[in-house]
């Protein structure tokens, strides 16, 4: 068991005999009472998302993840098809089931996919993806000193701010688990 206090984004949990993967997390002191746990929670097989919140004390059960090595194949409609490195299989999830991630998935990309009980759950992506940027708005001259943002469209379809030095057709790093430019890739 283990107590909701100590629930991290990304863990995944069994509760009233589903599993459910923490999205958000937020710990909440009350006054003159004990701190609360809110939990942002989507659900592993339907992809619901629901909010629950329990005593810090409260506990839990852990689910345990398989961690299984994948290169994301294509997306058709709704579902995204991946192909398990080791046995070549190939595994599907919902958009549902990808929720964020698929802003950042890449044909080719190598990432790993998380199961539980033989159910996936979703994906673990790299802490950060290179990604072309498709559409964004010029560059002048003078605009590497200073620290402006403004809108990109990447190839993936997701739009992110970036530093104004940044044109149509470069080549950046984007940071997975905050969705924010981190460089421009070499």
């Amino acid at each position: 068991m283990l107590e909701a206090g100590e629930l991290r984004k990304g863990a995944a949990i069994e509760l009233d005999g589903a599993i459910y993967q923490v999205l958000e997390y937020q710990h909440v002191k009350m006054q003159q009472r004990q701190p609360v746990v809110k939990l942002k929670l989507r659900d592993v097989s339907s992809g619901n998302v629901a909010e629950r919140n329990f005593q810090s004390g409260d506990k839990v059960t852990p689910a345990f993840l398989e961690h299984r090595p994948v290169q994301y194949l294509y997306r058709d409609g709704d579902i995204y098809y991946f192909m398990d490195s080791e046995s070549y299989e190939q595994l599907m999830l919902s958009s549902a089931q990808m929720g964020e991630t698929a802003d950042y998935l890449k044909e080719g990309l190598a990432l790993e996919i998380l199961t539980c009980k033989g159910n996936m759950v979703s994906v673990d992506l790299p802490h950060s993806v290179e990604l072309l940027v498709m559409e964004t708005e010029p560059g002048f001259k003078g605009d590497r000193a200073t620290a402006g943002t403004k809108p990109a469209k990447l190839e993936t379809g997701v739009t992110i701010q970036v530093p104004l030095f940044i044109n149509t057709g470069d080549t950046i790093r984007v940071n997975t688990r905050t969705g924010a430019y981190q460089e421009k890739a070499r």
